[in-house]
């Protein structure tokens, strides 16, 4: 494995370990408080919070799996249920992000749903005051298509980001931050494909992908 590939693992295993350390931390919080704690009510609290932490600990791990691993349960090609069901845990209960699915339902190659799944959390990322996240793939006449559009009260998306996306950032700027985008684009153009992103806007952001069947 070249150097630049080790940097690029380390660097994703730098952002699961960031993106875990919340709720596995709220796990440890909740065991401290619940050791000292004696009142039944209190108690069950802590038991929910101990509950809420471990699944969406749980959730994120299976999202990676898929996202940036190897995935070794899954074959060469993929249910979309599967990332509907992972995007789904990703955003979560609270309302603020509603969800629009217009993806094939037939199996599609494990690639395009890893490029799926990567597209989705950065626009995830974006929506800081939640709003609407909407996913569209499917097979044409050139190959996959996957669109992944995100609208709310305002987008934030990181510059450095961006600049992973579009090919204009250097290996040697890479960072935990960036290493998910710059891995997706990596994937496509390893399958003959293009990435697209939209122009910076306020309120709506565009990630479109195209990669072979």
């Amino acid at each position: 494995m070249s150097d630049s590939k080790v940097d690029l693992a380390a660097l994703l295993c730098s952002k699961i370990c960031h993106d875990l350390l919340s709720p596995v931390g709220a796990i440890n919080n909740g065991l401290e408080l619940l050791e000292d704690e004696t009142d039944p009510e209190m108690r069950d609290r802590c038991l929910d919070l101990l509950s809420d932490s471990a699944r969406a600990s749980a959730d994120k791990l299976k999202y990676f799996r898929l996202a940036f691993g190897a995935a070794g349960g899954f074959g060469d090609d993929v249910d979309p249920a599967e990332a509907k069901e992972l995007i789904t845990s990703l955003i979560g209960d609270s309302g603020k992000i509603t969800l629009g699915w217009a993806v094939q339902t037939e199996a599609l190659p494990k690639k395009a749903i890893k490029i799926l799944l990567n597209l989705a959390l950065i626009a995830r990322e974006a929506l800081v005051r939640g709003g609407r996240l909407d996913i569209g793939a499917e097979k044409g006449d050139v190959g996959i298509e996957v669109v992944v559009r995100a609208e709310g009260p305002k987008i934030a998306m990181d510059a450095g980001i961006r600049a992973a996306l579009e090919g204009q950032l250097s290996e040697a700027d890479l960072s935990a931050r960036t290493a998910a985008a710059w891995m997706s684009r990596d994937l496509v153009l390893q399958n003959g494909g293009d990435l697209r992103v939209s122009p910076a806007s306020g309120t709506e952001l565009l990630l479109g992908a195209i990669v072979t069947a």
